[in-house]
């Protein structure tokens, strides 16, 4: 049986980062799933969804948890990402002054979701940006 869920994500609302990635943790802790597994989706979805916080004008997170596999879908509205493989080079940001100041902005995201993941996919527009990444169970 799957389980499926949805979020909006709000720009800029960092009193609120995280929940994404702590109700899906909860959700894999309840199905049984391991812990070394848990902990690298809790990394992937966790960065990815500050990404969203720090970087767009907002955005939605879909996510499905079947028997093998949990795929976890970003899609963000603009500004994008100019040059993905530069955004994928440790310590590359260009994370805003407020979200510095709340400790975000290291340029270490894209990487850190890249790292975490089974499958990473990702394409950007100045309209957004979406991100597919997928953690096998086994």
């Amino acid at each position: 049986m799957s389980i499926n869920g949805k979020f909006s994500i709000e720009a800029m609302e960092l009193e609120n980062a995280g929940s994404v990635s702590s109700t899906i943790k909860k959700a894999l802790i309840e199905k049984g799933v391991s812990k070394p597994i848990i902990k690298r989706v809790s990394i992937a979805v966790y960065e990815a969804e500050i990404n969203v916080v720090i970087h767009s004008y907002g955005g939605v997170c879909t996510y499905t948890i079947d028997d093998d596999k949990i795929k976890v879908i970003f899609e963000d509205s603009g500004p994008g990402i100019p040059d993905i493989e530069q955004a994928l080079q440790p310590g590359f940001s260009t994370a805003n002054q407020q979200a510095k100041c709340y400790g975000f902005g290291a340029g270490m995201g894209l990487m850190n979701i890249k790292n975490s993941c089974d499958v990473f996919n990702i394409t950007s527009s100045p309209k957004g940006t979406k991100l597919e990444i997928n953690v096998n169970f086994n």
